[in-house]
């Protein structure tokens, strides 16, 4: 495994049935990076996602996720998973969620605290979920899913129905954990939100359009945004 590579995948496959959802993918994801996992709703992002945490079965081909074998015990405590939606109990405060999900993952309460800090929830610690905003509950599951100190993070949707403002929040605090040292893997059907990511998986019904950084893909589609460049690859695979 490159030591610059958190996960490697090659010729990675995985059908329902008949249906291939995906297709003989071959990447690499850079270690202390943000990879946007970027594609239209159906077009495998979460397929993938959970092939990498290790809870999905692969039909063919290898995946390898910070030295090991997707799915290796020795992985459950390096990454973390925040799943599209909210993950968390609503009628327990803030400081309950991350104490409770703290013991199941043996968390320190010295942890707990520093991640409501560090996902700047402290002014709202004592306050049922139910009671806090989108953006703060989405900060809640991220806070979750960094119990343990994780070195790989699988976001999926995080940002999703959330407005400009809330987004905005979000990404600074994943640019914060970026600039800590921490691979974060987001997944997004919204296009601008690629402009803050350092590389790019670009899916489209389980095909593997890109896979570099942001630059790579402007320059060699001769294209300004990335919506644009993603028009460009779909039309250079004709139309798959």
């Amino acid at each position: 495994m490159n030591e610059r590579s958190s996960i490697v995948a090659k010729d990675l496959v995985v059908r329902r049935g008949p249906t291939s959802i995906l297709n003989a993918l071959s990447f690499s994801v850079e270690r202390g990076a943000i990879t946007g996992l970027v594609g239209p709703s159906g077009s495998g992002k979460t397929t993938l996602i959970r092939s990498i945490v290790g809870v999905q079965k692969l039909t063919s081909g290898t995946l390898t996720v910070l030295g090991e074998a997707a799915g290796s015990r020795l992985l459950r405590r390096r990454i973390g998973y925040m799943a599209q939606g909210m993950a968390v109990y609503v009628d327990l405060t803030v400081e309950q969620n991350l104490r409770y999900f703290g013991t199941l993952l043996g968390a320190s309460r010295a942890q707990c605290e520093a991640i409501i800090e560090q996902v700047h929830l402290d002014d709202r610690r004592h306050y049922q979920v139910k009671h806090l905003s989108g953006g703060q509950q989405a900060r809640v599951s991220l806070g979750i899913a960094l119990l343990g100190d994780p070195d790989l993070l699988m976001l999926d949707e995080p940002t999703v129905g959330l407005d400009p403002i809330l987004r905005r929040e979000l990404w600074a605090l994943f640019d914060e954990l970026a600039a800590d040292g921490k691979t974060l893997v987001i997944s997004s059907h919204v296009m601008d939100e690629t402009e803050r990511c350092d590389n790019l998986l670009l899916l489209r019904q389980g095909e593997l359009l890109w896979s570099d950084t942001r630059e790579k893909l402007l320059s060699s589609m001769g294209a300004v945004t990335v919506e644009d460049a993603f028009v460009a690859a779909v039309s250079a695979r004709g139309g798959i």
